[in-house]
C-alpha cells in the first residue's frame, strides 16, 4: 500500500498498468483522444481494484459525453475549466488539470470560484521543466487543499517526496506521468517513477 494516494496519465500500455496496479496506485490515467478504444479496452481488461480516469483535451461538454460513452470511464480528466459544470450530468467525479505555467494557484481559484461549486479534484501540473515546488508554491497549494480535494503533479522528487508529503497533510495524493511507450512488448524502464513508488512504498 502507497503512503497516498497515486494518479498516473498517460498510461498506453500493458506494462505501464500493470506495474503500476501492482504497485497499489489507485488512479490510472488513459487519453480518450489518441489511444484506441480497442486498446484501451484490452489494457483494462488485465487490470483490477484501480480506477480508471479518461483523459481528454476536449473543450466541448458534448463531444466529451460522446467519449465517455465510447470508453466507459470511472471518472473523467478535463483541461478546460469552463466545461466541468456541463459534465454534472455524466454522473462521474471529475478531474480538472490545470498548468501553473499558465495559472498560478491563487489566479486559478480566484478565476474559478464557480467551477470550485462542482467539486472537481485539481490536479496542478506545470509544463515548464525548469519549474520548483518553492514555498510560496507549496503554501498556495496546502491552503486550496485545505477546501478542495488537490493531487500535486510537479516538482515531486526521490528526494523530497516524503518531505512535500509531511509538508501538505491535506493533499489528495499525487499524480505522476508514466512517460512514453515501452521499449518493446512487455518491456518498460520505469526510471523515475519507479524510484517515487518505491519511495512511497516504503514508508507504508
Amino acid at each position: 500500500m502507497l503512503r497516498t494516494l497515486v494518479k498516473i496519465s498517460n498510461v498506453t500500455n500493458l506494462s505501464d498498468a500493470r506495474y503500476c496496479a501492482g504497485m497499489g496506485v489507485e488512479w490510472l490515467g488513459f487519453s480518450m483522444d489518441s489511444l484506441p478504444v480497442e486498446r484501451f479496452q484490452e489494457i483494462r481488461g488485465w487490470v483490477s481494484g484501480v480506477h480508471i480516469v479518461g483523459e481528454t483535451s476536449e473543450t466541448d461538454a458534448g463531444r466529451i459525453a460522446e467519449l465517455v460513452q465510447l470508453y466507459q470511464p470511472d471518472a473523467v480528466q478535463v483541461s478546460a475549466p469552463e466545461v466541468v459544470s456541463g459534465l454534472g450530468v455524466l454522473g462521474l467525479p471529475v478531474l480538472l488539470r490545470v498548468d501553473m505555467a499558465e495559472t498560478g494557484v491563487f489566479e486559478f481559484e480566484n478565476h474559478t470560484r464557480a467551477v470550485l461549486v462542482n467539486r472537481p479534484t485539481i490536479i496542478f501540473e506545470n509544463s515548464d521543466e525548469f519549474a520548483r515546488l518553492d514555498d510560496e508554491t507549496r503554501r498556495a497549494v496546502d491552503a486550496l487543499s485545505f477546501r478542495h480535494d488537490v493531487l500535486l503533479g510537479f516538482g515531486l522528487t526521490e528526494g523530497n517526496i516524503l518531505e512535500v508529503l509531511d509538508e501538505l497533510p491535506h493533499l489528495k495524493g499525487i499524480a505522476l506521468d508514466a512517460g512514453g511507450d515501452e521499449l518493446r512488448p512487455g518491456f518498460k524502464d520505469f526510471g523515475e517513477l519507479m524510484d517515487l513508488l518505491e519511495r512511497l512504498e516504503a514508508e507504508d
